[in-house]
């Protein structure tokens, strides 16, 4: 008889990381709701475009053929040519790096940004919250579009301006959560024994309160991204983000408004690629708010 034995099943979920078991099990929970699978294989199809998409694109998507401009959807030319020649399809795919591109670059800056504000004002209260808070409200004052128009009319219209525009202007209601959590948070035991063994006032942020806030405001980043491709799109389209030939979605729509009477999918196909991925973040920012709350994942 074999001397080896099978592990037993909680044994081998104890030896797994508490970290790995939550996503796990996070991943699962958004599995079985249609609206959340939605928008994770949106995402998962979103990165995987954007990584492979030399090998996705049918044609260069900077090629201009002048004899095939304006051209229907076809085998040949999937969602059609535009009015250079361009193979849309291949510009969508292409595309899809910029966009992917925009909402990594944003999340880096705006979630460490709004964590700092939000949880030093939370935590110490006072004139640091006064003053901290103030600055947050000058930013929510204004539509984030229009704070982002100046922005990039101060910088110079170009995809980096543009990115630093929407980060500028995307962490202020990061920043009000993060204040919110901590407020909850800084008078707790825990927090009060932190203080009583000496810890530093940036130790106890760091090591006690970012960690709680961390699940409201990767939920809130992740339905903030929905805005940000829109105002990305936006400011393409007003040709103030990437400028021509890069195939960002915003700008396609632009410069295809002009031919749309007569030929539809030049703005057809860009407008469903901004609608779905917005839509996925949307409701994959709903299956997370209820994947993470207490109570589903006492029942879990």
């Amino acid at each position: 008889m074999s001397m080896t034995r099978d592990i037993p099943a909680p044994a081998a979920r104890r030896r797994m990381p508490q970290s790995l078991i939550a996503a796990r099990n996070i991943v699962l929970f958004l599995t079985r709701s249609p609206t959340s699978l939605f928008g994770l294989v949106v995402l998962a199809l979103l990165i995987f475009v954007a990584l492979f998409a030399p090998l996705i694109a049918t044609h260069d998507p900077y090629a201009q053929n002048l004899q095939a401009t304006l051209q229907p959807p076809s085998p040949a030319h999937f969602f059609g040519t535009d009015e250079l020649g361009r193979d849309i399809f291949s510009r969508l795919v292409h595309g899809s790096r910029i966009t992917l591109t925009i909402i990594s670059l944003v999340t880096v800056v705006v979630g460490p940004l709004g964590l700092f504000f939000g949880t030093v004002a939370g935590y110490f209260g006072g004139k640091v919250d006064t003053v901290l808070m103030r600055i947050t409200d000058i930013f929510l004052s204004f539509p984030s579009l229009i704070l982002s128009l100046a922005f990039v009319a101060a910088l110079g219209p170009s995809l980096n301006n543009a990115i630093i525009a929407i980060a500028l202007t995307a962490w202020p209601p990061i920043a009000r959560l993060a204040r919110a959590e901590t407020l909850t948070f800084r008078q707790a035991d825990y927090i009060s024994a932190a203080r009583l063994q000496g810890a530093s006032p940036a130790r106890i942020i760091w090591k006690s309160i970012v960690p709680m806030c961390l699940p409201s405001v990767t939920i809130r980043l992740t339905l903030n991204m929905a805005t940000v491709i829109l105002t990305a799109a936006g400011l393409g389209f007003l040709g103030l983000g990437a400028q021509p030939p890069l195939p960002e979605w915003g700008a396609m729509i632009a410069t295809g408004r002009r031919y749309m009477i007569d030929s539809w999918w030049l703005v057809t196909f860009p407008g469903i690629a901004i609608l779905c991925v917005s839509l996925a973040f949307n409701l994959l920012g709903d299956g997370l708010r209820d994947a993470l709350d207490p109570k589903q994942m006492n029942k879990r």
